[in-house]
């Protein structure tokens, strides 16, 4: 797995962390790992305009995912997979969210920033949150890959 990172200098210390939740989702999903992935820090403008113009939500979010492919399950199909490896998308991260959550929920900066990015690519992976059972088993996936890397609220 390939993540590519566009963040500021103040979130780049994070890497090596994200790089292990990503790796240990995928374990736990049974997911391919021929994949590669974007993760983009923008502003609470930016995620602002993009909410709004592809939700129809007139309002800053803490996380967008956008990906790259229709269904994750057929990604053995796509022809960049076929010819090694496939980008499933991007994250857009409001850092600026993520510090205001991080202070409102008690926890670092970096639990919630980390968590962002693991919720976000869950989405990509096809996993979601609308029906009361798809969110258990995105919420249960979260909790324990978060634990497993230990990374914890508190």
């Amino acid at each position: 797995m390939r993540v590519n990172y566009n963040q500021n200098d103040e979130n780049a210390n994070l890497q090596q962390d994200i790089n292990n939740i990503l790796k240990t989702a995928l374990e736990f999903a049974n997911k391919t790992d021929r994949i590669s992935v974007n993760i983009v820090d923008i502003s609470p403008e930016e995620i602002c305009e993009l909410n709004k113009k592809y939700r129809g939500v007139d309002r800053v979010t803490d996380v967008l995912s956008f990906p790259m492919i229709e269904d994750f399950n057929k990604i053995e199909e796509e022809p960049d997979y076929i010819l090694g490896e496939c980008n499933i998308g991007d994250i857009y991260i409001n850092p600026q969210r993520a510090r205001e959550q991080a202070e409102e929920y008690g926890h670092s900066f970096q639990r919630e920033y980390c968590f962002l990015v693991l919720h976000g690519f869950l989405h990509l992976l096809g996993y979601d949150h609308i029906k009361k059972d798809d969110e258990e088993v995105m919420t249960g996936l979260q909790k324990r890959v978060m634990e497993h890397v230990n990374i914890r609220r508190g």
